[in-house]
């Protein structure tokens, strides 16, 4: 089983005390989470103003840190259009990411403009795509289109818990019709995160937490760190082990 620790996501600097922004605090922070439990990161790099960015100079220089003073880990990142609005633009700059600052792996949600481009994109240059499945359409294009992935985020963004989960299902069954046979990740966000943590543990999923998906432990309380959220997720997953 992965524990994804998501380090940032598209919050606001400052939204969370302990939200790590720059590159210094990238690789803080993705020590602190792997001594905690964590086997995996995923970021969305920032820009010298916390802006998320796809900029070539970005990624490179965040990877190239990573690589060479974090820990030894996977390393997973956006393309969310959250990071870059324009598909176009998007697909511009990816296709300019150069090694050997390339991540492991990439997430791509299927239902934004560009997709199944950017898979292609991204197979073509060796780098594995977690596809990103929002609802049961963007479960539909996976089927539909074949496209080469590694693994299938499960991301049910419904505020309501009961609603996640509905989602959920229907999701699964689409993929499960489909034959999608490639590894899968549930996570949800905010009031669901924990809700669909503990879905996945019953379900032998992979697992994401971090203060991009809550910024709060399970009890309601606000989380000091990623670290602190990724050790309750590990203690979670011993206890239903």
């Amino acid at each position: 089983m992965r524990i994804v620790a998501c380090l940032n996501g598209d919050r606001r600097p400052g939204a969370h005390p302990a939200l790590p922004v720059s590159v210094d605090q990238l690789v803080t922070d993705a020590h602190a989470v792997v001594a905690a439990g964590a086997t995996g990161l995923h970021v969305h790099p920032r820009d010298a103003r916390g802006a998320e960015s796809l900029e070539p100079g970005v990624v490179a220089e965040l990877m190239e840190r990573l690589r060479a003073d974090g820990p030894d880990v996977p390393v997973s990142l956006t393309t969310a259009l959250s990071a870059e609005p324009d598909p176009w633009r998007r697909y511009d700059l990816v296709s300019r990411w150069a090694s050997p600052s390339l991540p492991d792996s990439v997430s791509v949600n299927l239902h934004e403009a560009g997709s199944v481009d950017l898979v292609n994109l991204l197979g073509d240059r060796r780098v594995a795509v977690e596809a990103g499945v929002w609802s049961v359409d963007a479960a539909r294009i996976l089927v539909a289109t074949r496209v080469e992935v590694a693994a299938v985020l499960v991301e049910p963004t419904q505020v309501a818990v009961e609603d996640a989960r509905r989602n959920t299902e229907a999701i699964t069954r689409v993929l499960d019709r489909g034959r999608v046979r490639v590894p899968r990740m549930l996570h949800g966000v905010d009031a669901t995160a924990w809700p669909m943590l503990e879905r996945a543990l019953e379900e032998g999923l992979d697992l994401r937490i971090g203060l991009e998906d809550t910024m709060r432990l399970p009890e309601g309380v606000e989380a000091h760190d990623n670290a602190a959220l990724v050790e309750r997720a590990v203690s979670l997953a011993g206890a239903a082990a």
